[in-house]
């Protein structure tokens, strides 16, 4: 199953994917669906009545506009630094313990949103899986986390590396606002066997810039999942991304980064695309030196 969340003419709905396009559904979103008792039966009750000829118009795929796929998590965790290939060839040992941060809900865009950079010129690039919550963790084991994926789909953690790097903390250069695509649509965890792996691409105005297998991750969906649940409840909804493969810009010799107009793609098999243009505003001021202790590898 397909589920996203379309922007209307009112407001934002929950949607199914048909054959025809997206079904609307009686939610606002597809997190607040996930968070819904019996959410599966009631899906099925609007397919039902789609069939019948009953229930709202079908939104045919070319005219579906793709606001985040989660509106508002309570969460939004990220980890850095999860590739095992790209961790061994920037030198570094293996982490005993995911590194995390996090976002805020403002921070997510759409699948075809234009993304803009207010104050920053070191925009950088991060493919990424997203696995969404569907039931409540809480000391949860790999298994009871596995079993609480709901599905799973496409971001892309786009970061301000001049802002992230002026100081130890990361926040002020991952948070911006609407700079994180995800969707476009959320592909329920029945639909793959367990544990399984997915190709993430990422590329720059069609030039393929990041390749990586999820089966290379050092702590994969469940787990990270399981980790997070021990200090924090996981809540249906909540979103956590995986890392991102090598090949982000910062770590290019020289480095490179996004300019204005340039369509930043991420895609992995199975879940979908997002495509995003990218726009920059420049600072009135320039950043603060950048912190010494964050040269490097950024994530």
């Amino acid at each position: 199953m397909k589920l996203a969340t379309l922007r209307t003419g009112e407001g934002t709905t929950a949607a199914v994917a048909v054959d025809a396009g997206f079904l609307p559904l009686q939610a606002p979103d597809a997190g607040t669906l996930l968070a819904t008792a019996n959410w599966q039966d009631s899906v099925q009750a609007a397919l039902e009545a789609m069939a019948a000829g009953n229930g709202p118009d079908v939104v045919p795929e070319g005219d579906a506009n793709f606001a985040p796929a989660v509106l508002q998590p309570g969460k939004v965790i990220c980890c850095g630094l999860n590739y095992t290939e790209h961790i061994l060839e920037m030198g570094r040992e293996l982490p005993a313990h995911p590194t995390l941060f996090a976002k805020f809900a403002d921070t997510l865009t759409g699948a075809q949103d234009t993304i803009t950079a207010h104050g920053s010129d070191k925009v950088d690039w991060e493919a990424e899986l997203a696995v969404v919550v569907g039931k409540e963790l809480r000391h949860a084991d790999e298994a009871e986390a596995a079993a609480g994926i709901a599905g799973y789909c496409v971001a892309n953690d786009v970061s301000m590396r001049d802002w992230q790097n002026r100081t130890l903390q990361w926040l002020q250069g991952k948070a911006f606002d609407a700079s994180t695509p995800i969707g476009p649509v959320i592909v329920t965890a029945d639909e793959f066997e367990a544990n399984p792996n997915f190709s993430v691409r990422g590329y720059v105005n069609g030039e393929l810039v990041q390749s990586g297998e999820t089966s290379t991750l050092v702590f994969g969906p469940a787990q990270l999942l399981a980790y997070i649940s021990t200090f924090a409840t996981l809540r249906p909804g909540d979103v956590v991304l995986t890392g991102t493969p090598g090949g982000v810009g910062m770590g290019m010799k020289p480095p490179r980064f996004l300019a204005g107009g340039d369509v930043l793609t991420t895609e992995i098999d199975g879940l979908g695309r997002l495509e995003n243009t990218i726009t920059l505003i420049p600072a009135e001021a320039e950043p603060s030196q950048q912190a010494p202790e964050l040269q490097g590898d950024p994530r």
